[in-house]
């Protein structure tokens, strides 16, 4: 299984400190996505809306649409299950 590289994320993570820590220990690649300043109101972010469509999908999900698991092995293994559910449902 590949491993993540990359990961998108809200302009409230600007901060330097917080970058570099995230690259020194993760080796993942940050990139910030931002509205531009011109742009008024409701403005759909290209990378940030695949993200929030996948959390959407897994309230879908009963077990997790509230945080009801103690370990967060569980919780990943729902997490492993609703996506697999999802890409099955593709398929067909």
């Amino acid at each position: 299984m590949g491993r993540l590289i990359q990961i998108w994320v809200d302009g409230g993570y600007r901060g330097q400190d917080f970058t570099h820590w995230v690259m020194d220990v993760y080796r993942w690649l940050w990139s910030v996505v931002t509205r531009s300043e011109e742009q008024k109101g409701f403005v759909v972010l290209p990378k940030r809306w695949l993200v929030e469509r996948t959390f959407g999908w897994f309230n879908w999900s009963r077990r997790l649409s509230k945080d009801y698991e103690i370990l967060p092995e569980t919780t990943e293994a729902f997490i492993y299950v609703a996506m697999i559910r999802l890409m099955l449902k593709q398929l067909v």
